[in-house]
């Protein structure tokens, strides 16, 4: 059961970190070639508020990788014996 809560938790990590990691840089770098009509100040602007509303989504999505994965690792069965000798 631990390895399926682990999987699903990375794999939904994936999708919302790419997602939110993909459409930030698209807006961003969008944002940025097509900004000549736009003032510099603005253009800082809306870079901080892109970084806040698609970094809270992808910082959400790395914690979810990392949570899946130690799930995933907590209940590992040990390989080696440590009492051979």
């Amino acid at each position: 059961m631990n390895r399926l809560l682990g999987g699903i938790l990375m794999a939904i990590g994936i999708l919302v970190s790419s997602a939110s990691g993909l459409c930030s840089a698209w807006f961003l770098s969008t944002m940025l070639w097509t900004s000549t009509n736009v003032a510099s100040g603005e253009v800082g602007l809306l870079t901080i508020l892109v970084l806040i509303v698609g970094g809270l989504p992808f910082v959400g999505g790395i914690g979810m990788i990392l949570a899946g994965r130690s799930v995933l690792r907590r209940n590992r069965p040990e390989r080696y014996d440590r009492d051979v000798f």
